[in-house]
């Protein structure tokens, strides 16, 4: 019997060697274990019961300290003021503990522009239902990680099902759009739809005034009126 060519014995060696690797670490080559698929980028929704919507990046930017980045796993969102329970909740517990609902809205900006689109998040109203809403409370205050701030009625929260959205057209908030959580303050004026919302106070005090309140924009933001005053 001949020599085995000494090609094949290194050839046999290797297969032996990536096999025993494999049995050891069978998820160390792509493909073969689904923690090594990689996801892709969810894809906007464009369209929404027939009518076109405009796209995440419509958007201008002119929030006053350029876009924030928030850690999602340090993130907490607070809810204090006339409450029986004060709560703070993490992104996860926001998202998976409260219904989601989804509306198409339209924000319309004082700068001219607008953007219709399809929001996807919770509603205020089951947040603030957790936290005990006293009696006397007839405003909500809401808070920014930039600073910035504004306040609504508190029966405007409840009767127009407002949103705390998470997502816009199917695609997770990105930072630039308000992550983790932007208001959807429909048939108000945009500088009320606050995003990078931390904090959300209950309080009896209507005539809290915002940031742009504080610079002479309106208080209520109704878009049926002018913006100033």
């Amino acid at each position: 019997m001949g020599k085995i060519p000494a090609v094949i014995i290194i050839v046999t060696l290797v297969i032996v060697a990536v096999a025993a690797v494999y049995i050891i670490n069978p998820g160390i080559f792509p493909g073969t274990q689904n923690e090594n698929v990689t996801s892709l980028t969810s894809v906007e929704v464009r369209e929404y019961e027939g009518e076109r919507l405009s796209s995440i990046a419509d958007f201008r930017e002119n929030s006053i300290r350029g876009p924030q980045y928030i850690n999602q796993s340090a993130y907490i969102l607070e809810i204090s003021g006339l409450v029986t329970r004060p709560i703070s909740l993490s992104y996860n517990e926001v998202i998976e503990e409260y219904p989601a609902y989804e509306k198409k809205v339209t924000l319309f900006c004082v700068e001219g522009w607008e953007v219709t689109l399809l929001w996807k998040g919770v509603r205020v109203e089951d947040l603030l239902t957790t936290a005990g809403v006293n009696p006397a409370a007839n405003t909500v205050i809401f808070y920014a990680a930039d600073g910035y701030s504004t306040s609504l009625p508190l029966d405007y929260i409840e009767d127009h099902d407002i949103l705390l959205a998470h997502s816009m057209n199917g695609v997770v908030l990105p930072a630039e759009r308000g992550f983790p959580f932007q208001l959807v303050a429909e048939d108000r004026w945009g500088y009320k739809w606050i995003k990078w919302v931390t904090r959300i106070e209950v309080s009896d005090d209507p005539a809290y005034r915002g940031y742009w309140e504080e610079r002479g924009y309106s208080q209520t933001g109704d878009l049926q009126k002018g913006f100033f005053g």
